[in-house]
């Protein structure tokens, strides 16, 4: 990607190293809440299931700081979700209708939320009940060596994608109540993020390899990889997110039209 140019978001709480006071989900409480997550349980009802479990109480050891971070990865992340502020806000405001941004918090293991206590291990989520997206940068690693997926395109494409979560917040869809419209919701979040990548092309920031890479990331995590992968076999009716083949064919769909109203269907 091409960032040097791209304001870096302000809308960012960076709460690496402050660690939480008290005994956090727990074992148990981390199990519960990703196995919840992977049944096709919502993020915050997920981190709310694992929290019952291990019934335990946390506080942050000292104030968050605000800002775009200093750190190279920081000021990545930052400038990425600068550039999705700019791309959502242009294409609501010819609607006329005003974006309203997300905060992105960074962590490190576990993270207090207005949906619970998430943790690094459930990978990045969106909390619609305080509008923030968060993420451990620990996940960049993962996604580059345990899901094959390298790429500074690949890891806009994750923020891209929970940014999308947020647009739907504002444009009011539904909540799923069932793997089916999970599999809808995350796909349409896809293509959203497809269309942020379509406009963020428009603006120069793609380099040459970027779409293959975004398209790497979202094959690399479609449930059917990733049962394979864990399970050695695929159920499709378990479904949450989507097939590899379907999740690379919402991103395009968004990438190639950059019309939002393309992830309707």
């Amino acid at each position: 990607m091409e960032l040097g140019n791209q304001r870096a978001s302000s809308n960012v709480e960076d709460r690496r190293g402050i660690g939480m006071v008290g005994g956090g989900l727990g074992i148990g409480g981390i199990a519960v809440a990703v196995i919840a997550y992977l049944l096709g349980f919502d993020p915050g009802t997920a981190i709310q299931v694992g929290q019952q479990v291990s019934n335990s109480s946390q506080q942050e050891s000292r104030p968050a700081a605000k800002g775009a971070p200093a750190d190279d990865m920081g000021q990545f992340v930052s400038k990425v979700l600068g550039s999705t502020e700019d791309v959502w806000s242009a294409i609501f405001k010819r609607s006329s209708a005003q974006y309203r941004p997300p905060t992105l918090v960074l962590f490190e293991g576990q993270v207090r939320s207005a949906c619970g206590i998430g943790q690094a291990a459930m990978g990045p989520f969106y909390c619609p009940g305080d509008e923030k997206l968060y993420i451990d940068l620990a996940f960049y690693r993962d996604l580059q060596t345990r899901f094959r997926a390298p790429g500074d395109f690949a890891q806009a494409y994750v923020i891209a994608h929970e940014v999308g979560h947020h647009v739907q917040k504002l444009t009011g869809a539904a909540r799923p109540k069932s793997n089916q419209a999970s599999v809808r919701i995350e796909l349409q979040a896809d293509c959203y993020a497809g269309v942020w990548g379509h406009y963020a092309g428009t603006m120069k920031q793609l380099s040459a390899g970027d779409l293959e890479e975004a398209l790497g990331a979202a094959n690399a995590i479609g449930d059917d990889r990733l049962q394979k992968q864990a399970q050695g076999r695929v159920v499709p009716d378990s479904f949450t997110h989507g097939s590899s083949a379907q999740r690379m064919r919402a991103f395009k769909r968004g990438f190639d039209s950059g019309n939002p109203k393309d992830c309707s269907d």
